[in-house]
């Protein structure tokens, strides 16, 4: 089997008369309600259930082991590597499978704003409403476009075929396989329609760097003079609430890139997390889910058909896809310049890593390398007590190539542009999670705000004697002892156990970057 086989088979399956083309928002809204696949809202919303996979299934993510990139994958349990021989078996029937529905339907676009970057896609869905959340999460193109557009990558998603692992090779019924010699990434088994947009987004984690472009797991604004901030966090640090300022244009909530020529989102939509959404606690999020957006595993009133936000029986996972332009306040094209501020934010459940500190690039690469957060306790089973979590560049899933190549670059970033670097903590304050308090999202503002508006950069600051951070003494509508954390703390020695028992943490985690510079390692982790 070679490309062009793939091509041929693909263009036998897509001339098909059961095969529908590029369907408008209303026209796919129409098919799902049609074909059962889900209910509208009272905003006219499609509300959709995904089947006992209500979330990534990282354990069935593999990419096909090939000569060209056998040296290159960072291969191990989050790069999974698989025969050439599954991927075409499971091709071939996936394939077949597809010619023998009645519909199947196809959207065609892009993956980064950046014209001169932007990789085609084209995505083949056996759900209508998996194509429509393809149409709201990538880039739509223009009627001209639509003309020319040869697809540089095919994902194709058959949620009904089920793998035989026995026969088939694979570690369960589901599977997601990307061949980056074929372009093509073969989904089954599964109906989180997630998996599409973290599929193309990992393709673009490994083509993106190859052309000396730094991928980036974050979100991404701009304020009125023109200057950009990234904010870098994983789940329930902030994210998404810090970076939906009301005085800043949005330029994406999740994925970009960074070239020569500054900064561009990936995606033309937003994944939003849902659970207890309120229009007072997330006004942009909430307003934006509309006629033709999708809500994954969110419930209905059976009455009024109004979205139940605070149920999470079927998952604590439940999501709202729709296209960026349903947020007023943003950037067209999501292109902007070059990053003045960078944030990565953590939630400390050990109350110990100060509220905002300035880093260092060795610092910045350290803590991004580390990509540190907490469990909470009750989140899982089994957690009982605050559980440091790390998870590299704060998207490890996501990237195929060694994480030290994406540091490398972003502190080549930072030298080159002179980017402030921050690390923001939104845990807790005056002790760890049970004794202390979570900081307060005023405070939490007030920091981001002043270092947004370059407030902090020549501010008096005092080095942590632990994990040698650089904390500023004063900011505005901050409390001069909220800002060092050991002050917070009735118990010094306490805090001082607690603190040392995380820095013991970081320098563990740390151990298997085996290739980073013993300078980034020295000058950029916990000193005492």
């Amino acid at each position: 089997m070679n490309p062009v086989q793939i091509q041929n088979d693909l263009c036998d399956l897509l001339e098909q008369s059961n095969v529908h083309f590029q369907l408008s928002v209303p026209q796919l809204v129409e098919k799902i309600l049609s074909r059962n696949e889900g209910k509208l809202t009272s905003t006219g919303a499609i509300s959709v259930t995904t089947g006992k996979y209500t979330g990534r299934s990282p354990q069935d993510k593999f990419i096909v082991m090939e000569e060209s990139i056998k040296n290159k994958i960072d291969w191990g349990s989050l790069n999974q590597p698989i025969s050439e021989d599954v991927f075409k078996n499971l091709y071939n029937k996936v394939v077949a499978y597809l010619k023998q529905k009645n519909e199947i339907f196809v959207f065609k676009g892009f993956a980064g704003a950046d014209k001169k970057t932007q990789l085609p896609i084209q995505i083949i869905n056996e759900y209508a409403w998996h194509n429509l959340f393809a149409h709201q999460l990538f880039i739509l193109p223009s009627e001209e476009e639509l003309l020319t557009h040869s697809p540089g990558f095919t994902v194709i998603s058959a949620p009904n075929f089920k793998a035989n692992p026995a026969v088939d090779g694979t570690k369960s019924e589901t599977f997601i396989i990307i061949s980056f010699d074929h372009r093509t990434i073969l989904i089954g088994g599964t109906e989180y329609a997630g998996e599409m947009k973290k599929s193309i987004f990992s393709i673009m984690n490994y083509l993106l760097p190859e052309s000396n472009i730094f991928s980036m797991h974050c979100s991404a604004n701009v304020g009125v003079e023109g200057d950009v901030a990234l904010f870098f966090g994983l789940s329930g640090t902030g994210k998404t609430t810090l970076s939906a300022d009301p005085n800043r244009r949005l330029i994406g909530d999740d994925e970009h890139g960074w070239s020569s020529n500054g900064v561009f989102n990936i995606e033309g939509g937003c994944y939003a997390k849902t659970i207890n959404l309120t229009r007072e606690k997330e006004p942009q999020i909430f307003d934006a889910i509309r006629f033709g957006s999708v809500l994954e595993n969110v419930t209905l009133n059976p009455e009024t058909r109004i979205p139940d936000y605070d149920d999470s029986s079927l998952t604590e996972n439940t999501r709202a896809a729709y296209h960026i332009q349903a947020i007023d306040n943003i950037v067209q094209p999501s292109i902007a310049g070059h990053p003045n501020t960078i944030v990565f934010l953590t939630a400390d459940a050990f109350g110990v890593l100060p509220p905002i500190s300035k880093l260092t690039k060795e610092q910045a690469m350290y803590h991004f390398l580390s990509g540190y957060t907490s469990k909470l306790a009750g989140t899982e089973r089994g957690v009982t007590s605050p559980e440091a979590t790390f998870s590299t560049c704060f998207g490890a899933p996501f990237l195929p190539l060694p994480a030290t190549r994406y540091a490398e670059m972003l502190g080549e970033k930072i030298l080159e542009h002179g980017a402030n670097v921050y690390l923001v903590n939104t845990g807790w304050t005056g002790g760890e999670y049970g004794v202390g308090s979570r900081m307060k999202l005023s405070y939490t503002r007030a920091m981001v705000q002043a270092a947004l508006e370059g407030e902090l950069n020549h501010v008096e600051t005092v080095k942590d004697e632990i994990f040698g951070l650089n904390i500023p003494l004063h900011i505005a509508g901050v409390p001069d002892e909220v800002l060092q954390p050991r002050k917070t703390w009735a118990d010094p020695e306490a805090y001082e156990k607690k603190a040392k028992e995380l820095a013991h943490k970081f320098r563990e985690n740390f151990k298997k970057f085996t290739t980073v510079s013993s300078e980034v390692e020295e000058k950029g982790g916990p000193v005492g």
